[in-house]
Order: structure tokens, then sequence, then C-alpha cells
């Protein structure tokens, strides 16, 4: 496998995490421990995410945050809570990707996989957050389910073309940008009305 190959790879990792951090981790470990993703040997750090306390716990907190997501208050509690944990794993995954024998790759990835998570937990929670305001309950649960689907799609696609990986990373990556700017429109619009005269 490539350098390009890699970095979009860990890319993609990075910026689904931000989304959902403990399905990429569950997925990725259930997808080695079936042998449906063969892992290099210089990624082989990566095996950590087939170890059966490691997917325990992802599955639990992949469940969690399934439940969670769903319900409006809820979603918006948890979003807040892991505006530190989702950016600190997506670029601890990112880190893993790397060759360990390049240590400045290895810095460069921890800071792009860091920022690309938090960027992509910044549009989800943002985007999220106006959904959250909707006085139904189905738009929330819809974009949710949407979210997992598409999590566990890109995450497959990315892993298994891992030519197509950086592709996916850029379109997450303006994906995001987007997601942020339609985010800020729609409350600058709500909170910050000028009445009329």
């Amino acid at each position: 496998m490539g350098i390009m190959e890699i970095i979009g790879i860990a890319g993609s990792v990075s910026l689904l995490s931000g989304w959902r951090l403990y399905l990429c981790v569950f997925a990725t470990g259930l997808a080695m421990r079936l042998d449906a993703l063969p892992v290099p040997e210089h990624l082989a750090s990566l095996g950590v995410l087939e170890n059966p306390w490691v997917m325990g716990i992802a599955a639990l907190g992949a469940l969690a945050e399934f439940f969670a997501d769903k319900v409006m208050w809820l979603d918006s509690i948890w979003d807040t809570v892991h505006t530190l944990v989702r950016p600190i794993g997506g670029a601890l995954l990112a880190l893993a990707i790397v060759d360990p024998s390049d240590p400045a790759m290895q810095v460069i990835a921890f800071m792009l996989g860091g920022g690309a998570s938090f960027l992509a937990h910044g549009g989800k929670a943002s985007a999220r957050a106006v959904v959250n305001t909707s006085p139904e309950p189905v738009s929330n649960a819809v974009v949710s389910t949407g979210e997992d689907i598409a999590t566990v799609g890109l995450l497959w696609l990315a892993y298994e073309y891992p030519m197509v990986a950086g592709g996916i990373a850029v379109v997450l990556f303006v994906l995001m940008i987007l997601l942020l700017l339609w985010a800020r429109r729609i409350i600058k619009r709500v909170f910050f009305r000028t009445p009329k005269v």
C-alpha cells in the first residue's frame, strides 16, 4: 500500500470517527477479526482494534451512541461530551494507520487526524443542533440513521478500495465545511434576526 492510500485511509477514518468514533473502531476491529480486512505488516498496530476488550467497549459505545443519537436533547448532550473524545479518537486512529518507523509522519497523522475528526464532529454537531430544533422527532431519527449507514458504507469503501479512500476523505471534508456553513446560516437566521420596523 502506497503513501497516498495510507493517507487517504487515515483521513477517511479520522473524518468518519468525527461522526461515529465507536462504530469506526468496532467495525474496523470486526472486519480484521473476520479476515475481511487484511492488514499490511506495517499497520500491525491496528491489530489492537480486534482485541475482544476493545471491540466489546467499542460495541457498547456504538450501541449507546445509536440510541442517544435518536433522542433530540440526549443527542445534544452526547455531542457536547464527545467534542473532546472524538477528535482524540480520530487522531489516535490516524496514528495507528501510519508507519510507526517514521516519527515525522506519525506526528503529521496525529495532528491531521485530530483536526479532521474535530472538523467532522463540528459539522455533525452543528447540523444536528439545527435538526434537533425541529418539533417532530422523525427528522432526528432519520438523519441519525442516515449517518449510521453512511459511516459503515464509507468505512467499508475506504478499506476495500484504498485508492478511493483519498477521494472519500476529500468529499467528506467538503461535506463537513458545507454542513458548518449551512448550520451557521440557519442559526444566524433563527437567533440573530433583525426586527422589521
